[in-house]
């Protein structure tokens, strides 16, 4: 019995979050290997980092756009992560996103929508993943975390729509590089108060209380539904020097 297309969209979208047989990076993971085999490895890993930064030459300014590969077109986030695009688009600066479908893939729409530069930093999987087709410029990976260095290497906002553990992953990791000084207080702009707005609570009342964060790192993220109003806090920033203007 075959399926209408919808459904068989929805099936290739929940795909995404099936576990992947074990590849080199889990062999990385398990614990020390043979001395040749390390050096192999270490190899590959420079390979890499020399092709992505290759690819990117050039590139900067960037706003990076992390969320789901399962919200699909015509879904609310899909169409919000589009509009986001087109509005960074529209202030001259470039997109870039994990490459793949769903949220991703709705922000390079958009990025292409509103005449900008629209790249991507591909994740090799062993189900799926192909590229998306609203992508100027890409290039893949094989180690998520030299992937994360390069969705942060060329950016000066991040914008973070719906998404699960990858983007929990990524968000959390900006934020830290973030409090501690390693990159420069960018916008970090939580697009959905609904699906957000539990999690900024929970820094609030909970971690802050315990003394596990500051005060005032909470104020890292901004917490928005509006496109217009991520737009407005990107620019303000950039006017600001990059960085987001204390109390804005």
């Amino acid at each position: 019995m075959s399926r209408d297309p919808a459904t068989n969209n929805h099936h290739k979208l929940l795909e995404w979050g099936m576990r992947p047989p074990p590849g080199e990076e889990t062999h990385l993971l398990r614990g020390p290997g043979l001395g040749l085999e390390d050096i192999r490895r270490s190899i590959r890993i420079f390979r890499e980092c020399v092709r992505g930064f290759r690819c990117m030459r050039g590139a900067a300014r960037c706003v990076t756009v992390f969320g789901s590969a399962r919200f699909g077109e015509g879904h609310e986030y899909y169409e919000l992560a589009r509009d986001v695009g087109r509005r960074v688009a529209a202030l001259g600066l470039p997109i870039m996103t994990g490459g793949g479908p769903g949220l991703m893939e709705a922000a390079n729409r958009g990025a292409k929508e509103g005449g900008g530069l629209s790249l991507g930093c591909n994740i090799e999987l062993p189900m799926e993943q192909q590229p998306n087709a609203y992508l100027d410029r890409w290039t893949e990976f094989h180690y998520f975390f030299i992937r994360k260095i390069m969705l942060v290497r060329y950016s000066t906002a991040f914008v973070v729509m719906p998404g699960g553990f990858g983007t929990m992953d990524e968000v959390f990791e900006t934020a830290v590089l973030i409090q501690t000084g390693k990159i420069k207080s960018f916008p970090v702009i939580l697009m959905g108060v609904d699906y957000w707005g539990p999690l900024m609570g929970f820094l609030r009342e909970v971690m802050v209380p315990n003394g596990t964060i500051d005060p005032e790192d909470p104020d890292i993220m901004t917490l928005t539904d509006d496109a217009a109003h991520a737009a407005g806090v990107i620019e303000q920033a950039r006017a600001n020097g990059g960085t987001v203007p204390k109390g804005a």
